[in-house]
């Protein structure tokens, strides 16, 4: 898995650049003393130079030196090119290399469907075996051409496109720009042989700095699947007007309650909960977790499901969504809309005074949502401000008030686990009607967020735990605790603040709930604290074999609650169709039971799609953040220092976000040491200090939409950030200047 690099580490670019123009060796050593890395980075960087291996983008040679692109990739995209008697030869569609590509050979096992052909693309498990590579097909995919975004310009007579991916170095010729012309963004097929290779314009996306563009280019530069086959529209038509089945448990009776954000998509999961009148369970709690049926409409070998499967979950962009289903399915029969009749997967829960589960079974439900209900009108009415009438004030007393009093006991159960809990804002982008933005701020967390999230994490530990007890697949949502190497990578970096981490006890989320309790709330480094405490945490994903989630302090956990927008969910429901014989369809169940053989590999696609989107998702909004700022360069603004490094600092925007670098060369005439231990910049003469966590004025220079990049500066002559340093206030001055010149552990450089 990808590992998120700290911002002191290079950039995988630059460690190629740098391997590729050493006049000798690079290895681990040789990269950590060009970039002048600290003793924490450097432990980080031989993660990150594990991942580079395991991507194919360098191989390690003889003596432990680095060479670029030796290997390929463990699991990437193949393209086949011959057939060797009745074994196909494949090569990676993607290579960085100068050197010709390897030739692996396919080893098709179990084949279904026709054999591989010349031009056909396959995602794959790769081997070194012998002298040479062998692939283990995973998915057959789609035929189609390698695909550049870029925006065109003009020089002289000419047509050259830019790419919009920073990892392209170089502008390709234009042999047909399809009606473009410079300043569109287009996306490319690349065609010919290099070293005359041009590109031929496939599709007008239009201005690249009009808002809606931002999920474009996004959408296009990771390939994410945004419309679906006509086949696949029409089957989702023709499903989506199934009777509703008999033999469903009806739950029409119950005021069960939806409660989402107010620009919420789609409504997949609506929830009810009364006091338990078994006097075996007295002062607890009987509680229904309702999930749309998308099993019922989405079949195992279907369009509709091979679909899903290719997409692995849904896309959320400020402006758009990338479903994971078509409409059709997403926003209404699988969407569950207060007051139309929907079928459901209906978790049952029996929950104990102190909110630990006593029982759970599922069935499948008919349910009638009494409302559709915003978090913040949910809020308002428990806490007795909600204005208006925005749903039946009867459902207050009947549906909320119950809700919360078993919330009550379920956040018990939660405090008692004591789960890993970060305070990291999340960034919500407001859209006019025209797409432009209106403002860029962090969602307010509400008790009604916490409320939904504890009742969709009981739900989802009762999916695994009841698949486990009836001995079925189950596809767990993983989190291992984290590595030796980031532990003693945080311990250094706390030893920056004063803070002592001892290494040998045993690490528990409540380890670092402790240690982040121990910060004073308005400490300016407790959010620089939190954010390297985030980048210790292993990435959560998705595996049939049990090692628990550490972040939830939870041994058995499964994702239930969303099968609108995740495969895995739909997946854990099919298993809990067939775990407790709730589908008379042989057929699907017999299918069912094939996808089971294939959970690992499953696993691993629905885990790449994730961070796919991930990345997508968080690359747009950098976008959205620096088309905001745009209208704002030249203003001085209010930052936080988010890293230190000997060429300059990093700082966002306090409040908004987005990462901008202020380049050493801007911070005056005099030399500046960098510090690696303290991992901070200062000035020899003046004293001048600056240290990841510190809040500073700086003034807005530059502003890149198309890339999400900031750049700041000092503002000019400015008395703007205060220093405590040896017991004594200190006045830093912005003073600006011929470049600055850099000491680095006594040397210049």
């Amino acid at each position: 898995m990808p590992r998120r690099q700290s911002p002191g580490l290079p950039s995988r670019q630059q460690i190629l650049d740098f391997i590729t123009q050493s006049p000798t060796p690079a290895g681990k050593r040789e990269i950590a003393k060009a970039f002048g890395l600290s003793a924490q980075d450097k432990i980080l960087l031989k993660a990150l130079l594990k991942d580079m291996a395991d991507e194919g983008l360098i191989d390690s040679a003889p003596g432990r030196a680095f060479h670029k692109m030796g290997g390929v990739p463990k699991v990437t995209v193949l393209r086949i090119v011959d057939v060797d008697g009745d074994q196909p030869v494949a090569v990676p569609e993607v290579w960085h290399s100068d050197a010709p590509p390897p030739k692996l050979r396919v080893m098709e096992r179990g084949r279904k469907g026709p054999a591989l052909g010349p031009g056909d693309r396959i995602l794959a498990r790769t081997e070194e075996k012998g002298a040479g590579w062998i692939a283990h097909p995973m998915k057959r995919l789609a035929r189609g051409e390698e695909l550049v975004l870029g925006v065109l310009h003009a020089e002289g007579d000419r047509l050259w496109l830019k790419p919009v991916d920073k990892r392209e170095k170089r502008d390709w010729p234009v042999s047909d720009a399809g009606g473009a012309g410079p300043g569109d963004l287009v996306l490319a097929e690349k065609a010919g042989r290099p070293p005359r290779m041009t590109v031929k314009v496939s599709e007008k996306l239009g201005d690249p700095f009009a808002p809606r563009s931002f999920s474009l280019i996004a959408i296009h530069k990771h390939g994410i699947p945004n419309l679906f086959s006509e086949e696949v529209i029409e089957e989702a038509e023709r499903v989506s007007k199934l009777p509703l089945g008999e033999g469903r448990e009806d739950l029409r009776h119950l005021p069960i309650v939806a409660i989402d954000p107010a620009d919420a998509r789609d409504h997949d999961d609506a929830v009810w909960a009364a006091p338990d009148d078994d006097p075996a369970n007295a002062g607890g709690f009987r509680a229904i977790v309702a999930i749309a049926d998308v099993s019922f409409y989405v079949r195992p070998g279907s369009r509709l499901d091979k679909e899903a499967r290719k997409r692995g979950n849904s896309v959320y962009f400020p402006d758009r969504v990338v479903p994971m289903l078509p409409e059709t399915l997403s926003a209404d029969m699988c969407s569950l809309k207060s007051g139309q009749d929907r079928a459901a997967m209906a978790c049952h829960l029996t929950i104990g005074k102190d909110g630990k589960l006593i029982n759970w079974r599922f069935t499948r439900a008919l349910v009638r949502i009494a409302a559709n209900i915003a978090y913040e009108d949910a809020q308002a009415a428990i806490d007795g401000t909600l204005a208006g009438e925005p749903f039946p004030r009867a459902l207050v007393a009947d549906a909320l008030k119950p809700l919360w009093a078993c919330w009550k006991a379920l956040s018990k159960a939660r405090d008692a686990r004591a789960p890993l809990d970060l305070d990291l804002p999340e960034r919500r982008v407001m859209l006019d009607e025209k797409g432009r933005i209106l403002s860029v701020a962090p969602r307010e967390r509400l008790d009604a967020h916490r409320l939904i999230e504890d009742y969709m994490i009981a739900a989802n530990v009762a999916a695994a735990k009841a698949l486990e007890a009836r001995k079925a697949e189950v596809m767990y949502r993983l989190h291992e605790p984290p590595s030796r190497e980031k532990l003693i990578a945080l311990k250094d970096y706390l030893k920056t603040f004063g803070i002592e981490f001892a290494m040998g006890q045993v690490i528990r989320p409540a380890t670092f709930n402790q240690l982040l309790g121990r910060i004073d709330a308005d400490a300016e480094h407790r959010p620089q604290v939190m954010e390297q405490v985030l980048r210790t945490q292993t990435q959560a994903y998705y595996a049939p074999r049990n090692v628990g989630h550490f972040g939830l302090a939870l041994g058995s956990y499964a994702h239930f609650t969303s099968p609108i927008r995740r495969y895995a969910d739909l997946l854990v429901h099919r298993s809990l169709v067939a775990a407790y014989a709730l589908d008379p369809d042989a057929k699907a169940t017999r299918l069912a039971a094939e996808d089971a053989a294939r959970m690992e590999q499953i696993g691993t696609m629905i885990s790449q799609a994730e961070r796919r989107a991930m990345e997508a998702e968080r690359e747009t909004i950098d976008r959205y953040v620096a088309a905001y700022l745009a209208a704002h360069v030249g203003d001085v603004m209010d930052t936080r220092i988010t890293g230190v490094q000997s060429f300059g600092f990093f700082a966002t925007v306090v409040g908004l976000g987005g990462d901008g670098l202020v380049p050493v060369s801007t911070l005056g005439a005099e030399r500046f040491h960098y510090d690696e231990g303290a991992q901070a910049l200062e000035g020899e003469e003046s004293g001048e200090r600056y240290t990841p966590g510190m809040k500073i004025r700086l003034r807005l220079v530059e502003a890149n939409p198309i890339s999400g990049s900031l750049r700041f500066e000092l503002p000019e002559g400015a008395n703007h950030l205060a220093v405590r340093r040896g017991g004594k206030d200190r006045k830093i001055m912005g003073r600006r200047g011929r470049p600055a010149n850099i000491r680095h552990q006594g040397r210049r450089r």
